[in-house]
């Protein structure tokens, strides 16, 4: 799980366990490397030449898999921005050894103590990754954005950028962003607040040690971070109804919660102390959540968990491809590095922005997507609540025979599902003649980091 850091190493064995058991990848294959490395060489000559453009990243300090540069200007009362999106495609071909891989991978996994990436790192992080050390090729989507937060594609081209520095959430200033950066994240949530779209991303759950026990504490989430969440959402839209129009394309699809998930997520509400009101809808109550307040973060992970999972589809006649917390149509088009769908994605909107076919390998690729993004997006899940599950374990070790206030958030014929009041934990507890909401005690029994497990027992 990417947003789950372990400053202490208290993890590090049940990690360990966590890989063998899902046979998380460790490297590559020889034949895979030596591709990637012959690919690495490959030299654009599709590209114009935009080196003149003010290109920066802005990342984690110390990421090096750079999917995106920006830069940005007004037009009129709109503001242009120029995104340039890492062109895996020009280093991947159809069919060959990093291809093979990538297919078989889907995406980059994260852990604590490391991830596995879909490239190898002679392309994830060189050759087409957008740092500041020389001229890279990419595709750069040209996304007007109007007063109201409205997003629209204004065109795409393979291009030649050089980043002029590579900026961290945590040290950024505003004389090193453009300065209509501000401006443009605020009309972006604007619209997302106007469409009635859920609440900010959730902030990253660190484990700290404190008073002899670990925590699962919550890092605040920087300013820097929501606005430069805003010009991936924003191109995303932008390409999504671009795709939308052109009846092509692959796109991000999610349910809302039903009403059940809905009424677990107000006993979750209630668990933390939080006051939502009777008459409130989910969209609302989340979008007042501060994501830098401990629980409003535990409740955010929380309505995550709650919805009925995102997955792909492709472009159906007839059919409006919706994605319940954007309230939009949605694509993923900005990480292609992180993720195999992104590729054919920019390859589709590469063309539909220049009014040419779609290329027929892209075309071909399309209708497998969604099943092999459907096994890594599983695999990639099973994983975080598996790191979720060890990290729990381990915070609770030691506490054993300790009591906690928790509520009941959901039950089922044999036990029921609680929260503690004072922790981001949830776990399994038998019992009987309770109900969602009921507020009750429970004494912590055992613990077992090894099998990532907590066992309680009601007390009152």
């Amino acid at each position: 799980m990417r947003s789950l850091r372990d400053t202490t190493h208290a993890l590090d064995a049940g990690l360990a366990s966590v890989r063998q058991q899902f046979s998380v990848p460790t490297d590559f294959p020889p034949a895979v490397s030596a591709a990637a490395a012959e690919a690495a060489h490959r030299a654009p000559t599709e590209h114009v030449d935009r080196t003149d453009q003010p290109f920066v990243t802005l990342d984690p300090a110390a990421s090096t898999d750079l999917d995106q540069a920006f830069a940005m200007s007004a037009s009129g009362d709109d503001l242009l921005l120029q995104y340039a999106i890492a062109d895996v495609a020009w280093f991947v071909r159809d069919g060959d050894a990093v291809d093979v891989e990538a297919w078989q991978r889907g995406t980059t996994l994260y852990l604590p103590d490391g991830k596995a990436s879909l490239y190898p790192p002679v392309l994830a992080e060189g050759a087409a990754s957008l740092l500041p050390d020389g001229p890279r090729p990419a595709v750069v989507f040209h996304v007007r954005v109007a007063p109201d937060g409205k997003a629209a594609l204004d065109g795409a081209e393979r291009a030649i950028v050089r980043s002029r520095a590579k900026l961290a959430y945590d040290s950024v200033t505003d004389v090193q962003v453009p300065p209509q950066f501000a401006e443009f994240a605020r009309r972006i949530e604007a619209a997302e607040t106007a469409r009635g779209a859920g609440g900010l991303e959730p902030p990253e759950q660190v484990v700290e040690r404190d008073d002899g026990h670990y925590q699962l504490a919550f890092k605040p989430r920087l300013a820097s971070e929501a606005s430069n969440a805003a010009l991936s959402l924003a191109a995303n839209l932008a390409v999504a109804q671009a795709l939308l129009a052109a009846h092509v394309g692959l796109f991000r699809v999610m349910p809302a919660p039903d009403e059940r998930a809905v009424r677990r997520l107000r006993h979750t509400a209630q668990a933390f102390g939080l006051q939502w009101p009777a008459a409130q809808s989910l969209d609302a109550f989340a979008r007042s959540l501060d994501p830098n307040d401990p629980r409003h973060a535990a409740f955010m992970l929380a309505e995550r968990r709650a919805g009925g999972g995102a997955s792909y589809v492709t472009y159906q006649p007839g059919v409006t491809p919706w994605h319940a917390a954007m309230a939009a149509t949605y694509t993923h088009a900005t990480a292609p590095l992180r993720r195999l769908a992104d590729r054919f994605v920019v390859e589709t909107a590469l063309a539909v922005a220049n009014g040419k076919p779609v290329p027929d390998k892209v075309l071909a690729a399309l209708p497998n997507l969604p099943d092999a993004m459907a096994h890594a997006d599983a695999l990639a899940s099973r994983v975080d609540h598996a790191v979720i599950d060890l990290a729990e374990a381990v915070m609770m070790q030691g506490r054993e025979g300790q009591t906690f206030a928790a509520v009941v958030v959901d039950d089922d014929d044999e036990s029921s599902r609680i929260q503690l009041s004072t922790m981001a934990v949830v776990a399994k507890l038998k019992t009987h003649g309770v109900k969602p909401g009921d507020e009750v005690r429970v004494k912590l029994v055992s613990v077992d980091a090894t099998q990532r497990t907590v066992q309680f027992e009601r007390v009152a």
